[in-house]
């Protein structure tokens, strides 16, 4: 029987009732129709109007530095590079020196914000109780932290090095303190959001099987809310690796290959490309002919911003992969 059979007083008040009253009439349906459509078309061109100076922007980009890039640009550094003449390899430089040091930095800015940024979150959500003094001040903190310019961060990063190791300190793990600094307030908030949206059924499941409370964290809470603690990491190494300021106070710039993170100058693409862009153009031996390229500076830059999009680029990518799979085995 169903529950309608079961219950005749409520029949017989649903067969009374008149359902045609509430029906829209034609005109407000009508009415209805035209605002979706407007409000479809109105999405639809904000959404075009947001892609053009990004389509702008990449195209530019790859119809300028396309040109240079090969793999002898990505292959040597700018050692034996005198003006717009050839070197001794035949080319005109490149960026191998800057792609090793990008790459070395920022991973080490990882190595040091992201284990922060989650125990930040983690404190604040599993363990400070709501409204106490502690949390609250955490939390205005990291409010500050994510307004800081970048060059202040580098200026920090520039006086704790000089103080500890000496005035005209550069290597390239003062450049990845100073990224750690604006990393961290973007993985703490986001880890937070994450961390925030775990049920606390799944918490207090494990809890009553008897599970601690520490590994009820690393074990439920977090690995629940991994793939958002690595989309919000991606997020922060999207904010800093395009940084040249704090980079050129801390890490410097040098024209050779440095691959110790620890001691000596470490180029970066983003100081790369402003130090060939503050060139302009490229002085020519008389001897050189027509092998020469007056432009090459500003070329070497073009192709260095299309490198470093490139890096952005697949960074993205294997930050997805890894979001996906940590879902894919969260859920199991």
């Amino acid at each position: 029987m169903t529950t309608l059979e079961c219950n005749p007083p409520v029949e017989r008040m649903l067969s009374d009732l008149d359902l045609d009253s509430f029906r829209p009439s034609r005109s407000t349906a009508a009415a209805r129709r035209r605002k979706d459509r407007l409000m479809r078309a109105l999405f639809t061109a904000t959404f075009a109007l947001a892609l053009i100076p990004l389509v702008s922007l990449l195209w530019t980009t790859l119809v300028h530095g396309i040109g240079r890039l090969n793999l002898g640009f990505l292959t040597h550094n700018m050692t034996g590079v005198i003006g717009g003449n050839p070197t001794a390899a035949g080319g005109y430089g490149g960026v191998l020196h800057a792609i090793i040091g990008t790459l070395e930095i920022t991973f080490g800015a990882m190595a040091i914000s992201i284990p922060i940024g989650v125990m930040c979150a983690v404190y604040l959500i599993e363990y400070a109780r709501d409204g106490s003094r502690l949390a609250t001040t955490i939390r205005l903190l990291v409010d500050v932290m994510s307004g800081i310019p970048s060059i202040v961060a580098g200026l920090f990063a520039l006086s704790l090095f000089s103080m500890i190791f000496g005035p005209g300190t550069f290597n390239g793990v003062e450049g990845s303190v100073a990224l750690a600094l604006l990393m961290i307030p973007t993985v703490c908030k986001s880890s937070e959001e994450m961390l925030k949206v775990v049920p606390d059924a799944l918490r207090e499941a494990s809890l009553a099987l008897g599970v601690t409370k520490q590994r009820t964290i690393t074990k439920v809470v977090l690995r629940t809310a991994l793939p958002g603690i690595v989309s919000g990491s991606i997020l922060a190494i999207a904010r800093v690796i395009g940084e040249t300021a704090p980079l050129l106070m801390t890490a410097g710039y040098v024209v050779t290959t440095n691959v110790n993170l620890f001691s000596g100058q470490m180029t970066t693409l983003p100081v790369y490309v402003y130090q060939e862009y503050s060139k302009l153009s490229a002085n020519c031996a008389p001897s050189a002919g027509d092998m020469c390229v007056p432009t090459i500076p500003m070329e070497r830059a073009w192709s260095a911003a299309l490198v470093l999009i490139v890096i952005v680029l697949i960074l993205n990518l294997i930050g997805r992969i890894v979001a996906r799979v940590c879902a894919v085995h969260a859920e199991r």
